[in-house]
């Protein structure tokens, strides 16, 4: 009878004491996802140490071409190969995106910050360059530049627009090229700073 008590009495201990571990990890959890406690100055610094590239990313809308530079760019699968990228959600270049549903990705050398800054704008191109940047146009129809010695052609494998200002754009790499050695520059190695 002692014994069966105390089991029970152990049990109830424990549970109690497991339902008070359980509140207080969500009461901290809850504290940590607040972000209103977070220091903007801090988690602007913080998040500008990750390594970013500088890409300029390429699409199209029927006869219409459209690019941007981009930083926030990882693979992300080895098989199938698969890139992710972030794009600004109120971008011509998103809109190309979704319809065309084709992408170049240009890795940018150290030497090409001036090709980078011609893309921070919108695109503008008629019958001739691309933001003043000859290009062709690539197997899967997206344009590629002809500048920027290394690019891969992706089919765009699915958009995700519900998160965030930036829309996340994942990519499959269907062709590549590599026309010389590139010591790719990234935003550390520019004199513009994005994100945080």
């Amino acid at each position: 009878m002692a014994t069966s008590f105390n089991l029970a009495y152990n049990f109830d201990r424990q549970t109690e004491l497991g339902a008070r571990a359980w509140h207080a990890f969500f009461a901290t959890a809850g504290e940590i996802a607040d972000q209103s406690k977070m220091d903007p100055k801090t988690k602007q610094k913080t998040l500008r140490l990750l390594s970013n590239g500088m890409y300029v990313l390429t699409s199209r809308q029927g006869s219409r071409p459209a690019a941007a530079t981009v930083t926030w760019v990882s693979q992300a699968s080895f098989k199938p190969p698969l890139i992710i990228a972030a794009v600004r959600r109120d971008s011509t270049l998103l809109s190309c995106l979704r319809e065309s549903r084709v992408a170049a990705l240009h890795i940018l050398d150290r030497r090409q910050k001036n090709l980078a800054q011609k893309f921070f704008t919108r695109t503008r191109a008629s019958s001739g360059p691309l933001n003043g940047e000859p290009y062709s146009e690539g197997k899967t129809s997206a344009p590629i530049l002809k500048n920027i010695p290394a690019y891969v052609e992706c089919k765009v494998i699915e958009i995700r627009e519900e998160h965030g200002d930036h829309a996340i754009v994942v990519l499959e790499v269907v062709d590549a090229a590599l026309h010389k050695p590139v010591r790719p520059l990234t935003v550390a190695d520019s004199p513009w700073e994005y994100g945080g």
